[in-house]
């Protein structure tokens, strides 16, 4: 007996439509896995200094950025224990922060920063991860710049 090319042909689509079920059943559960598998144990939320205060004890103990201004005159940098502490505020309300590393270069008072970190039961905020705000614009003195306009361009990077 001699096989037929249809025959062949016909066993080998039934071959292919049994692979390609099987292969679209394995990519469905992956893709349910990485949907529906404990994504909610990896969530960061990010919140201002008032959706802190508003979330009160659900706060406690959650994975949290918190976004706000450095407020003037509460830094204190520690850098023999390698400790930071200031208070983070949105102008009405503030929040205690506790930051354990060295600050960033462009660390200061009255900058935007985001923490990272966890509120404590005590009111206090820690946090490994210290990122601040700026611009990304530059600005290049321009000639024919007179001294007082160059200075107000450099008194803008001071510090940083």
């Amino acid at each position: 007996m001699t096989s037929t090319p249809a025959a062949a042909t016909g066993s080998n689509a039934g071959g292919r439509r049994v692979f390609l079920v099987v292969a679209l059943l394995v990519a469905a559960s992956a893709l349910g896995f990485v949907a529906f598998g404990n994504i909610g144990e990896n969530l960061v939320y990010y919140w201002d200094v008032g959706q802190l205060h508003d979330a009160g004890d659900k706060a406690v103990g959650a994975t949290i950025r918190l976004g706000g201004v450095v407020k003037e005159g509460s830094v204190d940098w520690q850098p023999d224990d390698n400790h930071l502490e200031f208070i983070v505020t949105d102008g009405d309300r503030e929040v205690p922060v506790e930051c354990s590393g060295a600050p960033p270069q462009m660390f200061r008072e009255g900058i935007g920063v985001v923490v990272e970190g966890t509120m404590t039961s005590g009111g206090v905020f820690t946090s490994e991860r210290l990122m601040v705000k700026h611009s990304n614009e530059y600005k290049a003195p321009e000639e024919g710049m007179s001294a007082d306009d160059r200075k107000e361009l450099y008194r803008t990077v001071e510090d940083l």
